[in-house]
């Protein structure tokens, strides 16, 4: 990852309690023809936040989780109103598997394989841009320098 985004990270403010976190840094990310405007969520109280208390989200927009090793990342729906998909996604871009997942819903959801980056998106994103398991995401945090 890029250190200007760790940078502005490490700078963002979080969320009151019960209040989603909406000033979170963010990175362009490209999903083929596709353009993703992604919030960065790479502390652990961003992470543990993520997409919590939110009433919707732009299509176009989602929350890419940073984490700073690759290993088996679960997700869950804990105060979390809106559906959504999780993309785990390796070092190089590609995506490891896909996870629909429900409001309110605490069933875990996990990556398949060790994953560095997880991003969220409404649900039916991927599927309506025929994006599945293998398919590369382009951006800052796939580019190789770290």
């Amino acid at each position: 990852m890029g250190c200007t985004v760790l940078a502005a990270a490490a700078h963002a403010q979080l969320a009151p309690a019960g209040q989603p976190q909406m000033n979170l840094p963010r990175t362009t990310l490209m999903a083929g023809m596709y353009r993703i405007d992604a919030q960065v969520a790479s502390t652990n109280a961003q992470r543990q936040i993520g997409l919590m208390h939110r009433q919707e989200m732009p299509q176009h927009e989602g929350m890419l989780f940073v984490f700073e090793q690759p290993a088996v990342q679960c997700f869950w729906m804990k105060n979390t109103l809106i559906p959504l998909t999780a993309a785990f996604v390796t070092d190089d871009g590609a995506i490891a598997n896909l996870a629909d997942m429900k409001p309110l819903d605490e069933t875990s959801h996990c990556s398949t394989k060790p994953v560095r980056y997880v991003l969220e998106m409404n649900q039916g994103w991927f599927e309506q841009r025929h994006l599945k398991a293998g398919a590369k995401l382009r951006g800052q945090p796939f580019d190789g320098k770290r």
